[in-house]
């Protein structure tokens, strides 16, 4: 490693500017503030005459049905979510059924202001590729509507020359069906509420009543009898609610279609309780030892007020669990795991203070206690802050971990060290400069002034990173790993 080669670091820019879709819209629930208008929206669809109804319906489905797959479902699902406001006295047909649930259905652009903050990983199916070739699935934070984040993802293939060959993107874009863990542990509920700082004579009162292990349905319903003859201040109780449900409905598992193109999946938020977002997931390709793999990411639910870090895994990106990540080292965001264990433990990057960089090792890949400190920031360009942008990288020199630093006028760039490959906690070297910065054309976006990743793959010698630009599209490098190892400074 030298200190005088930075210089002759090459960062090749490729052409591909990922930008979000505005056609690409999904469907959501439609709810009235008041429940008096749910009830009166309800009246006057049963007021309408049989012609007025299906000519009403008939309209919709001309406009709709070829924007959505599968509408007649979508409607079917958002009448059960009013079902308590149907009225008992009268006996509705299909049709009927059908207007209801579209009144309560709304269009959203899930990639209307923004498409950025990718990670890559390889594609879990590598057959039939020619030689020098390999299959990827990219993550992406797509943002629309009041700043709402979701998961999307694109996939394509990186040639023998590092070209970038983009699959077809749908379309459509379809929501997962989704179903709530059926048992919850009282012993890891209750730890985790004492690590939200939520436990109180409420928590202890529910709990309390519960089995060692409960349902989802269990838990609902020691709430809603507290709700009937409360005990304890009806604001304490209320906020105590909440938090509950917001922890349950983060534990869950979602399904697509296996027969539809991956760039129609989105992990969109599943409640109120991410009901800012999902943002910033590093996907990481997981290897067990026995030649087997998963798929890992960490991500943060936001409901604007209260973080959560969650972990998403699946091995085929048709199934995911979704699953609350535990211990009092879970404080903040950007987390990010290691490739494989080192000597027989998990390992993940993490960022606890929101200044440092940190490590963290676990025998449970959903436990973190402890963690320590590896990076603080040194350099001008990251004096505000540190942070890692992805999981770190096998080379036979060191683990390589892209970073990004926050320095004056909020500007961020992106960095690179070197971790030993048996000791992760120590760094071997590490970059002078950023790898890099907003170029001029760069500047301008949402957030001005940014360039990000959460996650770069190697290919035929080279690191190829997506990387987010100014929080509003997505672009592509790539640098020669062992140019940008040899233009690292050592690390005493």
């Amino acid at each position: 490693m030298h200190s005088n080669n930075r210089n002759h670091l090459k960062v090749n820019r490729l052409e591909h500017e990922i930008k979000g879709d505005t056609s690409r819209v999904i469907t959501r629930l439609h709810l009235p503030d008041s429940i008096s208008r749910i009830h009166k929206i309800i009246n006057r669809i049963t007021g309408l005459s049989g012609k007025e109804a299906n000519n009403l319906l008939n309209q919709i489905m001309i406009e709709f049905s070829g924007r959505h797959k599968n509408l007649v479902i979508i409607f079917k699902r958002h009448l059960n979510e009013v079902k308590e406001y149907l009225p008992q006295d009268v006996m509705l047909n299909d049709v009927q059924k059908s207007l209801i649930g579209a009144c309560f259905t709304m269009e959203y652009a899930i990639e209307s202001a923004a498409l950025f903050n990718p990670s890559i990983v390889l594609h879990p199916d590598q057959s039939n590729l020619k030689k020098g070739c390999l299959r990827f699935i990219m993550s992406l934070r797509a943002t629309g509507e009041g700043h709402i984040s979701s998961i999307v993802f694109r996939s394509g293939i990186l040639d023998s020359d590092n070209r970038v060959i983009f699959d077809k993107t749908s379309d459509f874009v379809e929501r997962p069906d989704i179903r709530l863990d059926p048992v919850y542990e009282k012993y890891l509920f209750h730890l985790k509420l004492n690590e939200m700082e939520a436990c109180n004579e409420v928590t202890t009162h529910l709990l309390g009543q519960l089995p060692e292990e409960f349902t989802f349905n269990e838990l609902s319903q020691k709430i809603n009898n507290l709700k009937e003859s409360p005990a304890f201040p009806a604001a304490r109780q209320n906020q105590t609610f909440k938090t509950m449900y917001w922890l349950a409905n983060s534990n869950y598992e979602v399904a697509f279609n296996k027969n539809n193109a991956i760039s129609e999946r989105v992990i969109f938020p599943v409640s109120k309780n991410e009901s800012r977002g999902i943002e910033d997931a590093r996907f990481v390709q997981f290897h067990n030892g026995t030649g087997e793999f998963t798929y890992y990411a960490t991500y943060t639910a936001y409901n604007g007020f209260k973080i959560l870090p969650q972990l998403i895994e699946t091995k085929d990106f048709i199934k995911f669990k979704i699953t609350t990540m535990n211990g009092k080292a879970i404080q903040n965001k950007g987390m990010a795991l290691f490739p494989r264990k080192i000597n027989g433990r998990f390992v993940m990057l993490s960022r606890q203070d929101g200044e440092n960089n940190r490590i963290m090792l676990s025998d449970n890949v959903h436990f973190w206690q402890e963690s320590r400190i590896i990076q603080e920031p040194s350099r001008p360009w990251e004096f505000i802050q540190v942070g890692n942008c992805g999981s770190p990288l096998e080379t036979d020199k060191g683990w390589i971990v892209l970073t990004h630093g926050v320095g004056p006028m909020r500007k961020y760039c992106i960095g690179a060290m070197l971790l030993d490959l048996e000791n992760p906690e120590k760094v071997i070297a590490r970059l002078e400069e950023p790898l890099i910065a907003p170029s001029e054309a760069e500047r301008e976006g949402y957030v001005p002034n940014v360039v990000y990743t959460c996650g770069a793959i190697f290919h035929n010698n080279d690191m190829v990173i997506p990387y987010g630009i100014s929080d509003i599209k997505t672009g592509i490098v790539t640098v020669d790993v062992k140019e940008l190892i040899s233009s690292m400074h050592s690390v005493n």
